[in-house]
């Protein structure tokens, strides 16, 4: 059985009521540190759900109910015998608590007992001494026949009716007190057995003290904490000595050791898949973000330098001056005209969707005005009166972009700029804001954030490298007209980077396209998201991420020491299957465990920014090559089945799909092809019928596909 320990966490914290830090380890016992308040459960692997949810709903009582208290320095009795004393007080306050919890223990412990880990199949039970049996009727009770004398009676009450930590302690001491009495009597008795048997004594033989006098008990040293969990403590076994230096016999709760050595058993300790639990840094956004003036202001000065050195080259030999980004300039030009088409029918799909949620939502009351046209009907009818219609208010929207800017990106990134920039002058035209964001790890520091470090870095905390940047190339800020020279901008750089586009310039210095550090662009999205929405006062936000591949594995601060005598150093390890991923905000934690692909983390940390923000929307555009398609479809709907067939299926027919099984709430397959804007009805004049025929059916089809792929969008948008 596959226990989902995130699961049995988020129960954990439930119980609590409170922010528990829980995490799971390779570990026998269940540990809970009351400063900290971390709670530490073992990995019963072997448990089954009810005996799970029974020992989980134990520890959490001890978590809530006993006190971080050093007990044995006021009461010098066995830890054992608190334990199960305790144990009793906090199930019952559990139990009081949330009602649900007493089916709960029941199964679990039902369970416990069929599997003899109590150890009392086939025994006497009437054998075992008091706190044994208190042990056993408080947990087992229902299924096994425990009787107590009338001298015991008074001390089950008493430990039945603790409701404080100091009633546990006094029922706890006058449980053992009763237990050693008892245990010194039937020792007596096997003497005095010995004796009428006719045992021989005058070799010296020693009777032991039947004084019942606790001077003589010890505590062993301790840490300070006496052990509170699972109902199981310390060896008690030959703690005191008398006046002679003979042993003591002690009395012992066998049952509650059973019971800790059998739990130990749940739990696979060959198992080295030790957790490791890892948080996300709270970024300084001003050291990760390269604003929007800055980008522009240093590419604007790169292309004026480069054309004064153009014109340059030109005068040296003897051409006529030129401008050097012509050809490229006017190329953004014609398809700006050209997809205006598409940006007017998002425009009309935006307002029809937007039109129709609204009267979706409206409400129709009475005036209490009579209608005339209705008066006729008022012998069989009451709907005389004239009504009104109130439409609902429509909701305030925004848009956050996140573009790859990585190196395998060169050959979509002009026809990925262009859908972009569809969807920035339907946001213009609609009254949108925006923000588009590059990420990057080539963006050299600017002015004095040299070496900039964006958070302290501490052990179990996700890396953001000081060389990562969200450069931000877009904002709806911007005028419209230095939108517009920012747009040409970029367009030159995509060109630039596309192989069939031969260009005369080269890339500005810190432009260029680098690795894929996703992971941590979605990581500078907890504070992107937050900061976005307060400064537009927008209520619906959606996140769009257009990339071409999975991310650069993510990396977590680790220390390492070389030698016990060596200072520790911060270095850094690979997020593994060993990882949980852990929001404290949220309360969620999301397991590593099995995932087999980078994109795995990426699915993770996007799950995580879907449960932080719950009213974002987050959009994923995978721009796809022919030989790419299939090998993405295969990891999400597998390499066999209908899922696979459906979506192949429709990417052979349409050049898209949409994948709803991802950390996104959709992701969109989109042919490269099928991005770029170039639908005009164009052939040679010598062209054949034939000729005309293909080209206008291929001119249709472009359309339908960019309108089907923007209609979508729309429909999530709105």
């Amino acid at each position: 059985m596959v226990v989902k320990h995130e699961i049995k966490s988020q129960l954990a914290k439930l119980l609590a009521t409170e922010d528990l830090i829980v995490e799971h380890k390779v570990v026998e016992t269940a540990q809970f540190n009351v400063h900290t308040r971390v709670l530490i459960l073992p990995k019963w692997d072997r448990a089954s759900n009810n005996v799970y949810d029974a020992l989980v709903a134990h520890e959490v009582g001890h978590a809530l109910y006993t006190p971080d208290r050093e007990w044995f320095k006021e009461l010098q009795i066995p830890p054992n015998f608190v334990n199960i004393v305790e144990d009793v007080r906090i199930e019952k306050l559990m139990k009081r608590r949330y009602a649900g919890l007493a089916k709960c223990f029941y199964t679990g412990y039902n369970e416990l007992n069929d599997q003899d880990f109590f150890d009392i199949d086939g025994k006497d039970l009437t054998e075992f001494n008091i706190a044994d049996r208190v042990n056993l009727y408080f947990k087992v009770g229902a299924w096994n026949d425990i009787s107590f004398s009338d001298t015991e009676t008074p001390i089950v009450r008493l430990i039945e009716n603790a409701e404080t930590f100091d009633d546990t302690l006094s029922a706890a001491e006058a449980l053992y007190n009763l237990c050693k009495e008892e245990l010194e009597n039937k020792q007596k008795e096997e003497v005095e057995v010995e004796l009428d048997s006719g045992m021989d004594l005058e070799g010296g033989g020693n009777i032991p003290d039947d004084t019942g006098d606790d001077s003589d008990f010890t505590v062993p040293e301790s840490n300070g904490n006496a052990p509170m969990e699972g109902g199981s403590g310390g060896d008690a076994d030959n703690i005191g000595m008398d006046d002679s230096g003979s042993s003591l016999d002690e009395p012992e709760v066998e049952t509650a050791s059973s019971l800790e050595e059998a739990l130990k058993d749940l739990t696979n300790t060959q198992n080295n898949l030790e957790n490791i639990y890892i948080e996300l840094p709270k970024l300084n956004l001003k050291k990760i973000i390269i604003s929007n003036e800055i980008i522009h202001k240093n590419l604007n000065l790169s292309w004026v330098d480069q054309q004064h050195d153009w014109e340059k080259m030109l005068n040296d030999r003897n051409f006529p001056a030129g401008d050097l980004y012509e050809e490229i300039d006017q190329e953004f030009i014609k398809f700006r005209r050209n997809a205006q088409k598409e940006v007017n029918y998002l425009v009309k799909e935006f307002e029809c969707k937007k039109a129709a949620s609204s009267y979706a939502r409206a409400t129709t009351a009475r005036t209490g005005v009579l209608d005339t046209a209705k008066l006729h009907s008022y012998k069989y009818s009451e709907d005389i009166f004239k009504k009104v219609t109130t439409l609902a208010d429509g909701k305030n929207h925004g848009l956050v972009f996140v573009l790859d800017w990585s190196g395998s990106m060169c050959e979509v990134m002009l026809d990925t700029i262009k859908q972009l920039y569809n969807l920035l002058w339907f946001c213009k035209k609609v009254n949108i804001p925006f923000e588009v964001y590059a990420f990057t790890n080539e963006h050299p520091p600017v002015e004095d954030t040299i070496h900039r470090m964006s958070y302290e870095k501490k052990e179990g905390l996700a890396l953001v490298p000081e060389c990562f940047s969200m450069m931000n190339l877009f904002t709806s800020k911007t005028r419209s007209k230095d939108l517009e020279n920012q747009m040409k901008s970029i367009f030159r750089l995509t060109c630039a980077f596309n192989r069939s586009h031969y260009t005369a310039y080269h890339v500005p210095i810190g432009m260029g396209l680098s690795g894929t550090p996703l992971n941590e662009s979605l990581i500078t999205l907890h504070q992107i998201l937050p900061q976005f929405k307060n400064e537009n006062n927008v209520e619906k936000v959606q996140c769009v991420i257009l990339t071409d591949g999975e991310s650069a594995p993510l990396m977590y601060s680790k220390e390492f020491q070389r030698n016990p005598d060596d200072e520790p150093w911060m270095g850094s390890n690979y997020v593994s299957d060993k990882c949980v991923l852990r929001n404290r905000k949220t309360g969620h934690t999301y397991s590593c465990e099995g995932l087999g692909r980078w994109a795995d983390v990426t699915d993770l940390l996007l799950k995580d920014l879907r449960q932080t923000f719950l009213t974002i929307n987050f959009i994923g555009i995978r721009v796809l090559t022919n030989r790419d398609a299939g090998q993405f479809i295969r990891g999400y709907a597998g390499y066999e089945g209908d899922g696979y067939e459906k979506i192949m299926k429709r990417w052979k027919k349409e050049r898209s799909f949409t994948i709803k099984n991802s950390g996104y709430h959709s992701y969109f397959g989109l042919s490269a092809n099928a991005l770029a804007n170039e639908d005009e009805f164009e052939v040679q004049e010598d062209a054949t019928k034939a000729q005309i025929k293909r080209a206008f059916v291929k001119s249709l089809r472009t359309k339908k596909m960019n309108k089907k792929i923007l209609g979508e969008f729309v429909e999530l948008v709105v």
